[in-house]
Order: structure tokens, then C-alpha cells, then sequence
């Protein structure tokens, strides 16, 4: 089968696409290539090759050099008494330093196309302290070395075996260590996804030289599949998060279950490497990957970061690329000669069978979707701080993002419809009704923080569709869009709205044409809704302007939202928010962020789902009184909650819109959280009609599991994230116990959370193993 030519690559629908960056590696190149042999390479379409830092000239001085210690140590001990053999004190080997025939590596123009790789005969893990101490030798030299070449990526084999807590706290420790010999050079641990039986590594290291103890894993041993992964965990958990830290994942033959394949999803990825016996030969003879291998490369491909792809030794060889050397041996070779150099050798010319079906796949990859634009890939895993519209006045420019997201302004469309064809089916009283004829088919609207107008505009809009005659209200503080307005209720609603400048909460009501007193609102609408539902303060805005609407039948639209959490791994993040050393808050911060490169703790089990709901707010609020409370405190003050003092000294207006919830979500794979994901629903409008009749429920959504169903290709938000302090570690079947508290003090409103965790230990049995500091917002609270 030919993979060639499927897609034109210049043509659109290949640029839709993500794009593999693709790689060679030779698991038995000893010597950095020449420059004939690296353009072959990059000839058969590979665009980078690895090099080794040290060749077999350094391999064979260590071994030697370690075996005339072993002799001189046995020497040693054989003068000495028995109690004695086995002083820690005795000398160690000592690694002198490179030589010019230790390595073929050099400082170059290509040196930074170059992927180094460190020696694969080294053990930092072995419990033998001579062979460890020589492998942290020779890694630090290397690791040192390459980066005086200038490699800005050196990729170090990873631990051999898991089981061993030593052996990979002592591969963590050299792995921290090197961190410090480089300074520019990225570190990349090369690591299987899973340890597959009898795919192991097959290099021989100083430890089969000199132990032959160590013993092979057991084929027929059942397989824990999390093993690679704790040992990366200790790696990374070690150095640090350090931001140079990087992994490189080995492709198993077998794809392991989705949960693993999203752990590792969430891990800093920076090379898919894919060996020869992973691929599998169609009828034609051809290289092909399975099904959930294509699927497995086109998810992590989806990465802003993607991953870059290795190829393992699936050519040119050592032997092919000795050809070109071969040839050019001869200075000036006849005819006959250069063809019996190349019968000798017999290169492969032309594209690699490899790169080519991977090639191949690139075209073949779904293309971006509605989500997956160049501007919403940039936003992935970006911590913004949130919006506080009550204290700032937007910019243009933030109104305009808000506005390039026609599904949220058409499901505000379509509620506001619902709301004005089922007022007139139901005949509701109305703001302009009188006490003999309630029913009035005049309805007043506001929009209330009306920013540049869109909303205004959807008003109008299903006022027409519905042919509802209406009066209009936009109020909006701040004074650049307010200007904004006034030249767009000329351009375009051609005077039809009244517009006030002012707080909402001090709005002192409509007043209809031809009278000269305010009167209620009939539809109330507002897009004040943030991440998390009320984090940009809905409820308490609100607050301030509900008392104008209409009792019994006036509605507020949204009529109700519910915030969700969930508890993530994002080490991603950790370390963004790590790495922000001059803010002392930078964990007691909810961003808002893309949230992308992430996986889930929980698992969605009964009773317990995977996205739980911490609390709701409905509106309006129950304003049975508000017209007395609006007499005691001013007209168009904030609903006030009755009652005498509250927490933090206030005198509890706000109290009302104190929340708290507590939550259990389940996880039956061990693994470490990093904070919690917040999402929101709200339900804009909910039918009135009797038994829902012909009406229905419009809601809008951010929860992964929901808003394909409610309000697909929806942009306008994306989900808040309540960071941890510290990683929390859980072990497998645990339970993570959330609680979070919304508080107030009447001049500001800010979040606390903790996560604890519990494992159980018998059927009736749990105990606690562990738990977050109790952190808060208050520093940074959202001002009122």
C-alpha cells in the first residue's frame, strides 16, 4: 500500500492538521553521524537524528578502569582482617575526565538539531554503591559536556525496573544533581508506558557486567501497569517540577487501558518514541499501527506543546549509511568503482517506510475542530487571573472576546423567546397591568451590565420574533462602553433603548413612557455568570437590582446556576504556579484557565459521579419583603439578609450568599491531585407552562460531560482551577474528600478549599492519609 499523496501537504486541509515532528534513533550508533550521513538521514524524511554523547572507546575505559578496582579492592581485602572488608570508608573509583577519544561530539552549526542521548550502560539505580557511583560519574560528565556543545536536549535512559524505592530515589537524586551541571539543556527521562514483559531494555549496563544477581522480571507475573509512572512521579516530585524536566514515553506494543494513556497525557510529554517491533506489517508487506496506537498519537498530538515522534531503529543503519562513506573514501571513484562500493553496501535511497506511513498518518488525523482554532489552542493550560467587573472597567477589546461566541448569545436568544411567547400564552400580570386588567402585552425589559450591547441587541431580536412589544432598559457603569452605546443605539437600534449610566445596584428603576414614576421589570437579563458560576459576584449584583422586578411574574434571566468541581492532576500547572516565586499568593489564586493537558482523579461510580455539584443560586431571591427592605435601606439597595451580625465583624447583608459544600469522589487508580477544576451550569430559562406543555428548559454549560449536549462549541468560558500548595498523593481505591466554603464579608466575597484523603482498610473501615493545607483567597478577593 503507498501512503504518499493521500493529502496535498500544501493544501488546506493539511494545515488543518497537526503537524509530527519526526526522528531517528540508532539503539547501536556508537559515533555522532558526519555531515554526509546526517543529510542522508534527513533525506529518507526524518527532520532530526540523536547522537550519542560518549562512544565505545569511553564505554570500554570504565569497564576497565572498574574492573582494576575490583581487582585492587580484593587485594586490599585480602590484607585486611574480616571485621574490616567491609568499611564504607574504603576509596571509590573515581571516572578521570573525557578525553578527545572518549566522544565524537563537537560543538557545530547542527549541534543544536541534534537529540543527545546519555550512556545506556550506566545504573544509577543499582544497589551496588561502586557501580552507582561510577554511572553518576559518567552522567554528570556527559550531561556537562553536552551542554558546553551547546545540545539544548539530552535524553538519559530511565530506571530499568520499579520495584526498587532505592533505586529509583537514587536515580532521582543523580537526575537532581545533573539539573544543576546544566543550565540551559533540557533533561528528558526516557521512560516505557508500562512495563510490557519481554520488551525490557536489552543494553547491558555495569550492572550485568560486574552483578549478575539482578533477575529478569517474570513474564507470568501479573502486570501493575502505574509502576513506570510512580517511578517518574519520584523523579519529577524529587527536582522539583523543575521546568527542564521533561519526559520521553515509549509506545508499547499493546495500548494500555484509557486511564493510563490520560495519566500520561497530563504528564510535560516531549517525545513519543515508537520501536520497530510496535509496528506491524499490512498485506503489501508495509509497516501500519493499530487502531488505539493511531488513536493514542492523534490525542497527545492535539497538545499546544505536541510531542515530537522518535523512530527506533527502523533505519538507515550503521551499514546503509556506510555507503556514502564508502563512495566517498575514493576521491575521485570511476564508474566501476562507485558501484562496487555500492554493491557492497547497497544504501537505501528515498523516503523511509517508516516516516513515510507516519507521514502518511499526519494526513489522516481528524481535523481541527470549532474548539481547536489557532487562538483557543494558544489559551490551553494559560492561568488568567479573574475578571472583577464591580471594581475595573473593561476594555474593548476583553467585550469583544465576549462577543465572538454566537452559541451563548443564541441560547440567551432563545430563553428570552421562551420567556416572551410563554408570558403571552399564560397571560401573566404585568409591570404596565393595571389592578383591573393585570395582563398588560407591553412587557418592560433591562439588560443590566449591557457592556458594547449584544445582549441588547438578542432583546430586540426576540421581541420581534415573537412580535412582543417591549421598553427597553440597557444600564451599564462603565463610562467608555456607555459611549459605546449612545453611538450604537443611533447606529442601530434606532433609539429604541433607554440607556443609564450607572452601578446596577443603584439604578433607580425604569420609567415608562409617559409617566413620570419608576415602575418593575417584567424580564430582568444580565451576563454576569464567571467560571464558577457567582465568582464574578452574580448573586451579589443581583442583589442590588431584583427589587425592580416585577412581583409575582418577573423573571430574571439566568434564572439559576449551579457551580462543580472535580479533582485534577495538572503538573503542568503546578509548576507554572511554582515557578511564580515573587507572589506569595500564587497558590491562593482561582485562575481561570483553558484547562487542557490534565486527567481526572475521580471516576464516575453511583452516588459518587466524576463532576458533583457544590452549590446553586437561584433568581430572584425570595423578595417577599424586598419592597420593605428598599424602603428601610434605599431604593435599589442589595437584597439584606434580616437578622444581627455575621462572621468577620460584618453585619451580614451578604450572608445569604455564603456557601459551603462537602464532597467524596472516588478513585481507584493511585495517582496525586494538583487542585480542583471548576465548571458551572445555568439554567437561563425554565418553562412555566403546566407539566412543561410546549415550552422547554435552555441551559448553557462548561462541565466536559455536558456541554456537547447543552451548548456545544460554547467558548465564552473556560473552567476555574482552585490550586493545591502541595502534590497530594492518594493511593489506589482512596477517596478524596473536598470541601470548599464561599465567604463573605460584605465587601468582598473569596473561595477556601481543602482536599483530603482517606483509604479504606476493612469493609467498614477508612482512615486518613493524608491532606491539604486549608487554603483562601481572601488576599485576593473579589471586591464588592
Amino acid at each position: 500500500m503507498s501512503y504518499s499523496g493521500a493529502l496535498n501537504p500544501a493544501s488546506e486541509d493539511y494545515e488543518s492538521r497537526p503537524h509530527y515532528y519526526i526522528g531517528q534513533h540508532d539503539s547501536d550508533r556508537c559515533e555522532v553521524l558526519d555531515d554526509d550521513q546526517y543529510n542522508q538521514v534527513l533525506n529518507s524524511g526524518f527532520n532530526f537524528v540523536t547522537a550519542p554523547i560518549t562512544n565505545q572507546h569511553f564505554f570500554r575505559r570504565v569497564v576497565d578502569q572498574h574492573k582494576e578496582f575490583l581487582k585492587e579492592r580484593q587485594e586490599w581485602n585480602d590484607r585486611l582482617a574480616p571485621a574490616q572488608r567491609t568499611n564504607p570508608s574504603l576509596p571509590v573509583p573515581i571516572v578521570p575526565t573525557l578525553t578527545d577519544e572518549d566522544t565524537s561530539l563537537y560543538p557545530s552549526h547542527h549541534i543544536g538539531s541534534f537529540i543527545t542521548y546519555a550512556s545506556p550502560w550506566i545504573d544509577l539505580c543499582s544497589t551496588d554503591p561502586y557501580i552507582s557511583g561510577v554511572s553518576r560519574q559518567v552522567l554528570n560528565m556527559e550531561v556537562a559536556y553536552a551542554n558546553f556543545c551547546g545540545a539544548r536536549t539530552i535524553v538519559i535512559p530511565g530506571p530499568r525496573q520499579d520495584e526498587s524505592g532505592r533505586g529509583v530515589a537514587q536515580f532521582a537524586r543523580a537526575i537532581q544533581e545533573a539539573l544543576l551541571q546544566v543550565t540551559r539543556a533540557n533533561l528528558i527521562i526516557h521512560l516505557p508506558m508500562y512495563r510490557e514483559p519481554l520488551l525490557e531494555e536489552k543494553c547491558e549496563t555495569l550492572s550485568d557486567i560486574f552483578d549478575g544477581s539482578r533477575m529478569d522480571a517474570d513474564p507470568k507475573k501479573e502486570i501493575d501497569i502505574f509502576t513506570s509512572w510512580d517511578s517518574w512521579h519520584t523523579i519529577r516530585s524529587v527536582c522539583e517540577y523543575s521546568s527542564r524536566l521533561f519526559l520521553a514515553l515509549r509506545i508499547p506494543r499493546r495500548v494500555p487501558e484509557k486511564n493510563l494513556q490520560e495519566r500520561w497525557f497530563s504528564e510535560p510529554l516531549h517525545f513519543l518514541t515508537i520501536g520497530q517491533s510496535v509496528f506491524q506489517s499490512n498485506r503489501a508487506g508495509s509497516p501500519t499501527l493499530t487502531k488505539y496506537h493511531q488513536d493514542l498519537i492523534n490525542r497527545y498530538m492535539r497538545l499546544k506543546n505536541a510531542p515530537w515522534i522518535i523512530l527506533n531503529d527502523v533505519g538507515p543503519n550503521a551499514e546503509d549509511l556506510g555507503a556514502a562513506r564508502a563512495i566517498k573514501a575514493i576521491e575521485y571513484p570511476s564508474l566501476a568503482e562507485a558501484s562496487k562500493a555500492l554493491q557492497e553496501r547497497k544504501p537505501k535511497s528515498g523516503l523511509n517506510e517508516y516516516v513515510s506511513y507516519m507521514k502518511y498518518l499526519e494526513r489522516q488525523q481528524p481535523p481541527y475542530t470549532a474548539m481547536e482554532t489557532p487562538a483557543l489552542t494558544s489559551f490551553q493550560d494559560w492561568l488568567q487571573s479573574p475578571l472583577q467587573p464591580l471594581a475595573d472597567n473593561l476594555e474593548s477589546a476583553t467585550y469583544e472576546v465576549f462577543e465572538g461566541d454566537p452559541v451563548k448569545y443564541d441560547q440567551y436568544e432563545a430563553a428570552i423567546k421562551e420567556a416572551m411567547a410563554e408570558w403571552k400564552i399564560l397571560k401573566k400580570p404585568s409591570a404596565l397591568g393595571t389592578e383591573s386588567e393585570p395582563y398588560n402585552p407591553e412587557l418592560v425589559c433591562a439588560v443590566a451590565g449591557a457592556g458594547r450591547g449584544p445582549l441588547v441587541t438578542r432583546v430586540l431580536r426576540a421581541a420581534q420574533a415573537t412580535n412582543t412589544k417591549i421598553q427597553l432598559w440597557a444600564v451599564e457603569k462603565n463610562q467608555n462602553a456607555f459611549v459605546y452605546l449612545l453611538n450604537k443605539n443611533k447606529r442601530e437600534w434606532d433609539g429604541q433603548v433607554t440607556l443609564v449610566k450607572t452601578d446596577m445596584r443603584g439604578w433607580g428603576g425604569p420609567v415608562p413612557r409617559g409617566s413620570s414614576t419608576p415602575c418593575k421589570v417584567d424580564i430582568l437579563v444580565t451576563e454576569l455568570l464567571g467560571s464558577f458560576g457567582d465568582n464574578e459576584l452574580s448573586p451579589e449584583c443581583l442583589d442590588g437590582i431584583q427589587n425592580h422586578l416585577f412581583q409575582p411574574s418577573g423573571m430574571s434571566i439566568p434564572h439559576s446556576y449551579t457551580a462543580h468541581l472535580s479533582p485534577i492532576s495538572t503538573p503542568r500547572l503546578f509548576a507554572d504556579i511554582a515557578s511564580r516565586e515573587s507572589d506569595p499568593h500564587a497558590f491562593e489564586i482561582p485562575y481561570v484557565v483553558r484547562l487542557f493537558q490534565l486527567d481526572f482523579n475521580a471516576q464516575k461510580v453511583p452516588n459518587h459521579p466524576r463532576f458533583q455539584q457544590a452549590w446553586e443560586f437561584v433568581h430572584p431571591v425570595g423578595v417577599n419583603r424586598a419592597d420593605e427592605f428598599a424602603a428601610e435601606y434605599g431604593f435599589g439597595r442589595k437584597y439584606v439578609t434580616p437578622g444581627g451580625g455575621a462572621m468577620y465583624g460584618s453585619n451580614g447583608t451578604n450572608e445569604h450568599n455564603a456557601r459551603c459544600c462537602h464532597l467524596t469522589f472516588v478513585c481507584p487508580t493511585r495517582g496525586v491531585t494538583h487542585g480542583l477544576a471548576g465548571y458551572f451550569e445555568s439554567t437561563l430559562y425554565e418553562s412555566q407552562l403546566e407539566g412543561g406543555g410546549e415550552g422547554k428548559r435552555v441551559e448553557i454549560s462548561i462541565l466536559p460531560d455536558q456541554i456537547d449536549r447543552k451548548s456545544k462549541d460554547m467558548i465564552s468560558w473556560f473552567p476555574i482551577f482552585f490550586p493545591l500548595k502541595k502534590p497530594l498523593y492518594f493511593p489506589q481505591d482512596a477517596e478524596l474528600e473536598v470541601s470548599m466554603w464561599r465567604q463573605t464579608d460584605d465587601t468582598k466575597v473569596w473561595y477556601e478549599w481543602l482536599v483530603e484523603v482517606y483509604a479504606w482498610v476493612g469493609p467498614q473501615t477508612r482512615i486518613k492519609v493524608g491532606a491539604s493545607e486549608m487554603h483562601s483567597s481572601k488576599k485576593v478577593a473579589c471586591l464588592m
